[in-house]
């Protein structure tokens, strides 16, 4: 490497030849600790939310509670809590994850530093699933319910509020990721009070701005955002290709980190839950958190460039 490189500069390289965040700098230094991360009021209470957190889909779902897949999810744990950051986002549809969660959690002795969010995922009873998310998560109160891509949510919607109720559950919420189900979630959130949802949003899937954000933020519900690095291979196609040269302008020094802070430019937003199980991408992602934040006109450039 020339040493007369700037770490921009070098990491520019490695992504115009499909490295992800292959560099002999630190992902600390990338991700400039020296700066904390921004947080955003969750609307119904005002508690504030750190921007970045962490989705569990595959990478925690492992069986074994020993071996490198079980240090790496530590270690995503470790970075995520020592960066300020708190969003832990699972499901029971995500196998093991749960329980890998609760187990690390509880080793690591970090349930305090956590936002739990999980969700309910059954057509059977919703308080027999949601008691073994508790078990699994080995905790006796859970930050965040939501009811998994609307599965029966008319029934179990009143039990989510009863434990909400009896603090089982601190806030309520649903989710959905595909834009054919976007109706029925705006006809929930214009009648339903609500504390959360959870919705795909990405450079390559941005339906969500022309509806559903606008409304979530009119009826004062937080906002996650999955699926942020979009659908089809996008991010593997990007990281093909080099950074646009305005990237430094905010700040951005990796292809993750623009997609994240295109998600987080939109003001509806509250927390973006990229999913990964591998502590490099965790700190990379962690950099999105912090620096100059990205607006409309960001939004707009970046769809451009693409």
């Amino acid at each position: 490497m020339n040493a007369s490189l700037t770490r921009a500069e070098f990491l520019r390289l490695c992504a115009a030849f499909g490295f992800y965040a292959m560099s002999p700098f630190s992902a600390a230094q990338s991700a400039n600790t020296s700066q904390p991360m921004r947080r955003r009021p969750i609307p119904s209470t005002g508690e504030q939310l750190p921007v970045i957190g962490c989705g569990t889909y595959r990478g925690f779902d492992i069986r074994s509670q020993s071996g490198q897949d079980w240090e790496d999810c530590a270690q995503v744990l470790r970075e995520l809590f020592a960066a300020d950051g708190s969003v832990v986002d699972s499901s029971p549809m995500y196998g093991e994850a749960e329980a890998t969660v609760g187990a690390l959690l509880e080793k690591l002795d970090a349930r305090n530093q956590a936002f739990i969010a999980t969700k309910v995922w059954t057509r059977d009873d919703a308080a027999i699933q949601m008691q073994r998310s508790l078990d699994l998560h080995r905790t006796d109160r859970i930050d965040l319910m939501q009811i998994h891509n609307l599965v029966e949510w008319r029934a179990h919607l009143p039990t989510l509020r009863q434990w909400k109720e009896e603090g089982r559950i601190r806030y309520i919420g649903i989710t959905h990721y595909t834009a054919s189900a976007y109706g029925e979630v705006e006809a929930i959130l214009e009648a339903e009070p609500l504390d959360f949802l959870q919705i795909n949003y990405s450079v390559d899937e941005h339906t969500a701005e022309q509806r559903l954000l606008p409304l979530a933020e009119e009826r004062g519900v937080a906002v996650l955002i999955n699926r942020p690095f979009g659908g089809g291979g996008l991010l593997r196609r990007l990281l093909r290709e080099p950074l646009p040269e305005w990237a430094s302008d905010y700040d951005c020094q990796s292809w993750p980190q623009l997609l994240l802070k295109y998600a987080l430019s939109h003001p509806a937003v509250t927390c973006v839950i990229p999913g990964t199980g591998n502590p490099r991408h965790m700190l990379d992602n962690l950099a999105a958190g912090r620096g100059r934040e990205a607006d409309a006109a960001f939004r707009e450039r970046l769809r451009e460039r693409l």
